[in-house]
């Protein structure tokens, strides 16, 4: 099972993957649930009677198992909060988390989580189906197959988009600016996800793709800096955290510590209610805190993503190119039960060094550039061109 020692913060769920904006941020802490601590002040009758008519009188009694029973209470105690981070898995769900945050799954390749109301994709992870045929962070999940996504928990569009590799799903999609949805065939594959990738780019300028905050990526990552590091003609660097759905708190926290000096804030956690807020900072080498620096961003960029793009700015003002971010920002603390299963629940919210939650609202960019359908057709990257333009004035 996974390792709840570790912070972990995703944007959406992940659905081609399929399975985690449901993250936020985790926080280990392996509870043992009590066997006798049931509230003596509430009268669960109802829910033997419910469980008893169920055995007895619904046409098909073989689903009405006892497993089924208690990991659909649980659930529904969950999803009732209304909060969409909040969320329960069952052993089998639970082992695909774990997957997916190992960086390999089945699936199309999309982060989605629950915006505004509405089914959203985070955004397209790098190389998979999704992004291959077309779809964008923002785009509006109208229909899944036949299934309307309206009022659609998380939990069931998982379920839903999930399945086998080379079966298909048809995404019913609305995406700003066109007068009517579109619908997407799309087949699903095992999908691998990068950690990283370097571009060396002219004027001694290297743009460091982050495709996702996952385990792999701290390792990754060292290599990375060091052949940066080691390479004279290097001398600024471009972050491109765009359709980054985020992952674990501590990659987040150690990329920062190339970045910024130690002891520096890389994000606050806030428990609102007066409670002690806690500071995670900077505790890296800070090989390139030196380094002139752009930030590129977009409406996938989310959670982890976030929380670095916020402590480079608020730390060293560094610019944020690009659009508004998702804003994913609240906490998760993930229990793991006997069972195998496990339970998310939100505890908190993240805030910037300078105090500003990143819930909602996401970060708005220091220098709004858009990214049209022209642009993608024409194979065109204006984002990039801002952010080449703005280290190229730096002297």
């Amino acid at each position: 099972m996974i390792d709840f020692k570790r912070p972990i913060i995703f944007s959406g769920i992940i659905i081609a993957f399929v399975a985690v904006f449901l993250g936020g941020a985790i926080y280990g802490k392996l509870s043992i649930v009590c066997e006798t601590c049931a509230p003596t002040d509430v009268n669960f009758s109802s829910f033997w009677d419910a469980y008893k008519l169920l055995k007895g009188k619904f046409v098909d009694p073989t689903k009405v198992t006892d497993e089924n029973v208690l990991y659909g209470a649980i659930s529904g105690m969950a999803q009732n909060l209304g909060d969409p981070y909040t969320v329960f898995f069952d052993p089998e769900a639970a082992e695909s988390f774990e997957n997916e945050l190992a960086g390999y799954f089945d699936g199309i390749g999309i982060e989605i989580g629950i915006k505004q109301g509405q089914l959203t994709v985070v955004s397209p992870l790098e190389g998979t189906p999704a992004q291959v045929a077309g779809l964008r962070a923002g785009d509006i999940i109208l229909k899944i197959d036949e299934k309307d996504a309206a009022g659609i928990t998380s939990d069931e569009a998982v379920s839903l988009i999930r399945g086998k590799k080379g079966t298909d799903v048809t995404l019913s999609i609305f995406r700003s600016g066109w007068a009517e949805a579109k619908d997407f065939k799309i087949t699903r594959d095992t999908i691998k996800i990068p950690s990283l990738r370097l571009i060396k780019l002219d004027n001694g300028i290297a743009q460091l793709k982050i495709y996702q905050f996952s385990q792999v990526l701290s390792s990754d990552f060292n290599k990375t800096a060091f052949e940066i590091a080691d390479d004279p003609s290097i001398k600024k660097i471009i972050i491109d955290l765009r359709n980054n759905p985020g992952g674990y708190l501590e990659v987040s926290q150690h990329i920062a510590g190339w970045f910024l000096a130690s002891g520096q804030t890389v994000v606050i956690e806030d428990f609102g209610q007066g409670k002690a807020q806690q500071t995670y900072k900077a505790e890296g080498n800070a090989m390139f805190a030196n380094y002139p620096v752009v930030v590129l961003m977009n409406q996938g960029s989310a959670s982890a993503s976030e929380i670095l793009a916020g402590a480079l700015r608020d730390n060293r003002e560094i610019k944020l190119v690009g659009e508004t971010s998702f804003g994913k920002g609240s906490v998760q603390e993930g229990v793991n039960m006997r069972d195998g299963s496990f339970l998310k629940i939100t505890v908190a919210k993240w805030l910037t060094p300078n105090g500003t939650s990143i819930s909602e609202k996401g970060l708005d960019p220091d220098v709004e550039v858009e990214l049209t359908e022209e642009d993608l057709t024409d194979k065109k990257d204006p984002q990039l061109d801002k952010a080449i333009e703005i280290l190229n004035a730096i002297q």
